[in-house]
């Protein structure tokens, strides 16, 4: 790969991940109009980018290694509940993404007994295109990894894992929680200690790139995206009730 096709490869990423967290649980008609200037300048680089690099595989996601998916798993999804609940719904989130986070800490505990009640069945969807936002240190891809080895070996345990990922959730453009810090949470989630140690080998992280490409590709604006049977919820995601009451709703 040369030298015009890297540059190419991180400035979409780069690009991608600003306009999606541009995007992400901000309001759809912001009251400052110099923020909508900002997105479509970024949505036209993106663009040109993109338009520019169509012939480089490199300029998508990658990892190395054989795609493996988590025992479970649907397509990108770690999926949970009952196969007969109502309510599908679909997540699509980054580890890294704040808005994710917020997302998570209103609805997470609601979700969790939606699910166990048999109202909902869960697709939660991993991604990783915030790693340039981890000074380097693939914090996004790192984090969707440890999920996925949680749900392949200790599905029980994914949901207080979650939780705790993002009560500790580190800012856009730190270094990210360390392996051990990662490591160290998912012990204190209740996560087997061979199931934390085999968090280095790495084995999803190719399932993770793939997942992402695959998400985008379908049309994925930005994250969190949240779809009850296959329609997006457009209410308030960051605060505890709306989204209870849409599944309440479609569960009927």
């Amino acid at each position: 790969m040369g030298k015009q096709a890297r540059e190419q490869s991180r400035q979409v990423r780069k690009g991608q991940a600003a306009v999606a967290a541009a995007q992400s649980g901000r309001p759809r008609w912001p009251a400052i109009a110099g923020l909508v200037v900002v997105v479509g300048l970024l949505t036209a680089i993106v663009f040109t980018i993109v338009r520019a690099a169509t012939n480089d595989s490199s300029a998508q996601p990658t990892a190395s290694g054989p795609v493996v998916a988590p025992s479970g798993a649907a397509g990108g999804a770690l999926v949970s509940g009952k196969a007969d609940a109502p309510v599908k719904l679909e997540i699509y989130a980054d580890y890294m993404c704040p808005y994710c986070g917020r997302f998570e800490r209103a609805n997470g505990a609601e979700i969790a007994r939606l699910v166990d009640d048999g109202t909902v069945r869960q697709y939660q969807y991993p991604l990783a295109f915030l790693d340039e936002m981890s000074d380097g240190t693939r914090y996004s891809t790192r984090a969707a990894n440890a999920a996925a080895t949680v749900y392949d070996q200790a599905p029980d345990k994914l949901a207080a894992f979650d939780a705790a990922l993002y009560a500790n959730q580190p800012a856009e453009g730190s270094a990210g929680l360390s392996d051990e810090r990662i490591a160290e949470l998912a012990r204190q989630a209740g996560v087997p200690p061979p199931v934390v140690e085999s968090f280095t080998r790495r084995v999803f992280e190719p399932w993770v790139a793939t997942s992402t490409q695959a998400a985008f590709a379908s049309g994925l604006q930005g994250t969190p995206t949240v779809k009850i049977n296959g329609e997006v919820f457009e209410g308030d995601l960051y605060t505890v009730g709306p989204l209870t009451e849409a599944i309440t709703a479609a569960a009927k």
